[in-house]
């Protein structure tokens, strides 16, 4: 039957040595990070993400209009939607018309939903010259951007304490077999000589 003892590395005892305890605090200082680190580093990237989302929307909307615009032509339908497709549909680039704010007819390539027909009303966006620009980022477009760079951010640093805690171990291990080596050198002439 095996016994285990528990915190060992902590207690003193004859078989432990100067790496043990090292190998031993450093253990506990990065489990702590992994534990405390990683969330706080996932909600300190993640508020940052969101804020700098939400000022990017903002400026994309600031100076940009939304209107109102005619299909000029088809756009080609979805084949096939399966239950594995995430996310919002397909869009194609089309060319719509609309009327500017100096009531003159204008025409440009949009991006559009798959499956709408010419003469469908979309929304497009246009900029201060009247060019057509890409739709601001909404909330949930904001929102996904935040969630991913939180799971990144938790992530990242999960990964680099794992890795520094098998770069500690494998030191230790090392450091640990030189010292064994050590005492086994001191203590094996007496070994032997015990022996015959």
């Amino acid at each position: 039957m095996r016994t285990r003892v528990r915190f060992w590395r902590w207690r003193r005892n004859e078989l432990r040595r100067r790496s043990d305890v090292v190998e031993a605090w450093t253990v506990l200082a990065l489990g702590l990070a992994l534990l405390l680190g990683t969330p706080a580093a996932g909600i300190a990237a993640g508020l940052a993400a969101h804020a700098e989302g939400r000022a990017a929307a903002a400026r994309q909307t600031a100076g940009n209009r939304p209107v109102r615009a005619e299909l000029a032509q088809d756009t080609p339908r979805l084949r096939s939607v399966s239950s594995h497709d995430i996310g919002p549909p397909r869009k194609y680039r089309a060319t719509v018309t609309w009327t500017g704010a100096d009531q003159k007819a204008h025409s440009g390539t949009a991006t559009v939903p798959a499956g709408t027909h010419r003469g469908e009303h979309v929304r497009i966006w246009l900029d201060p010259h009247g060019r057509i620009v890409p739709a601001p980022a909404n909330s949930s477009d904001v929102w996904a951007q935040t969630l991913a760079v939180a799971v990144t951010a938790s992530g990242s640093l999960a990964l680099f304490v794992l890795a520094a805690r098998l770069v500690v171990r494998r030191v230790a291990q090392a450091r640990r077999m030189a010292e064994w080596e050590q005492a086994w050198e001191r203590a094996g002439p007496e070994w032997d000589h015990r022996k015959s």
